[in-house]
């Protein structure tokens, strides 16, 4: 069993991600900006941390950064969703590399806005990186913990798809919407969208902790993407609620700026390569079950 740092521990993937690790008999201590049981206090901002306590850890699983909001991303916001993950990374990154004990895994989240808005093309852990905001953000935000390989560390990307889960995430944020039938076709509605069920995740995320051959980006995504119109409807039909808007690309963009392209109208057709070829199997491989389930709770 394994003792494990966790950022990012209270959030809708942390949360639940500490719970399982625990069940498996893991011990899990959080980083957190206030004092509470269980977490070491740090404020990556402030570059505040006492090294001591990051000492003995054999992994690092490291989910903070600002959320992605839908809404207009102003220049402030901008700078809140790089700079929370790139300073926090780098930061983190730092203090390990001076224990006496390094962490033999660093996990940190990325995502696949890593690969930018690619249409219909393929992509694997071997695609390239895309271009626009979320793609730098990815980039950097990787880039960030790079050193951490000079120490002998084993460096993990995990490149997460949209998540579905119950009680938080991107459902959450549909429901309201669907419910008032408002929901429906985006921009062409061709776009592809990777998704990954968070019970999946928090079982990759376990997975790559025991699995010391896998390093690198790591993409976590269903092996079945969808296109965003099949998404709508698939997301309507389980909660009986019509399907029938569309909203026009331009639409989107006087209303959300920057945050309607990198968010709803770009196309990631991304797959997980490197899990199926390591034999992890997907609980959730089509959306209609991963939303289902979702929606139980």
């Amino acid at each position: 069993m394994q003792r494990i740092l966790i950022s990012g521990a209270s959030g809708f993937i942390g949360q639940p991600l500490v719970s399982f690790l625990e069940r498996q008999g893991h011990s899990v201590i959080s980083l957190s900006r206030t004092p509470e049981k269980n977490a070491i206090v740090w404020d990556p901002e402030a570059g505040k941390a006492n090294p001591d306590d990051f000492e003995g850890f054999d992994a690092v699983i490291h989910l903070a950064g600002e959320p992605l909001t839908l809404s207009r991303w102003t220049k402030s916001k901008r700078e809140k969703i790089l700079f929370s993950r790139t300073i926090g990374t780098m930061f983190l990154a730092h203090i390990l590399k001076s224990t006496l004990s390094p962490p033999k895994v660093f996990i940190s989240a990325s995502a696949v806005g890593f690969y930018g808005d690619r249409g219909e093309e393929i992509l694997n852990e071997d695609s390239s990186a895309g271009a626009g905001f979320l793609a730098n953000v990815c980039c950097a935000w990787e880039k960030a913990s790079f050193s951490l390989k000079d120490r002998g560390i084993r460096v993990v990307h995990t490149r997460f798809g949209i998540v579905i889960g119950p009680n938080g995430g991107v459902l959450k944020k549909l429901l309201l919407p669907y419910r008032l039938g408002l929901g429906g076709t985006l921009g062409t509605g061709r776009q592809w969208i990777s998704w990954v069920h968070r019970t999946d995740l928090i079982h990759a995320l376990s997975f790559i902790l025991q699995s010391p051959s896998l390093s690198g980006p790591i993409n976590i995504v269903s092996p079945e993407p969808i296109r965003q119109k099949d998404f709508a409807k698939t997301i309507a039909e389980l909660l009986h609620r019509p399907h029938f808007l569309h909203t026009p690309a331009w639409a989107l963009r006087l209303v959300l700026g920057i945050a309607a392209d990198e968010l709803l109208l770009s196309s990631t057709r991304v797959q997980s390569a490197k899990l199926l070829a390591s034999k992890f199997a997907f609980q959730y491989s089509d959306l209609r079950s991963a939303v289902y389930n979702a929606l139980q709770f």
